[in-house]
């Protein structure tokens, strides 16, 4: 028996990749996540052969998500389902631990091709881009781990430094105190090895996605 995580939180693409896997992958468990609170937790209560992660849900915006399921599972493949088509930044999907890139367009052929690639143990990518990706370099992977130490609202509070907000204006869209956030940025600095917002923009920037694609129904 196989078990599948999918971690997207649209319900249709999640329908869409159920029927596409479950058409063509016998003696399959499939186990589904909305955002990456409710992902940690099921690779907490059972045995995954494979996580197939939307890098834009909910709590797992940019790379964040990926590092941090990386970090606390380190065992666990991961193959990522994104709209992106940024070629370096499907590099350093693949650089930071992804075992696969799966496009959102993909038609049901090709995600079941993928799925049993990656379970066989092959890194899989569209032809597309397979030979367009580059290896990143040693100042990207230690950025990497050194993000992945973040926790979720630590990264949240990077990323509105990285939009520019103040100290009280991500208090107010946290619902948080601003000695909180003044407490997050603290320690935000100190395991990032940095000492000021305009360091925390450029590494968060370094991060960042396109927005989410329309979504594809397969």
């Amino acid at each position: 028996m196989t078990t599948l995580l999918i971690a997207d939180d649209h319900p249709l693409y999640r329908d869409a990749l159920r029927g596409a896997l479950s058409s063509s992958l016998p003696a399959l468990t499939l186990i589904e996540a909305s955002d990456l609170a409710m992902t940690v937790k099921a690779l907490e209560s059972c045995d995954v052969d494979l996580l197939l992660l939307d890098l834009h849900m909910p709590g797992s915006q940019d790379l964040f998500g990926l590092l941090h399921v990386r970090k606390l599972f380190p065992d666990v493949p991961v193959a990522v389902v994104s709209g992106t088509e940024d070629t370096t930044m499907i590099s350093k999907i693949v650089g930071v631990g992804a075992l696969g890139f799966i496009p959102k367009t993909a038609s049901k052929a090709d995600i079941a091709t993928a799925v049993s690639a990656i379970l066989d143990g092959d890194v899989w990518l569209p032809e597309t881009i397979s030979g367009k990706i580059e290896a990143v370099d040693e100042s990207f992977s230690m950025l990497a781990d050194q993000v992945s130490s973040l926790t979720p609202s630590q990264y949240k509070v990077l990323c509105y430094l990285r939009d520019g907000l103040l100290n009280k204006q991500i208090g107010y869209n946290l619902d948080i105190a601003e000695a909180t956030v003044k407490a997050h940025i603290t320690a935000i600095f100190r395991k990032l090895g940095i000492n000021n917002r305009t360091q925390a923009v450029l590494i968060a920037s370094q991060l960042q996605l396109e927005p989410p694609a329309k979504i594809n129904t397969l």
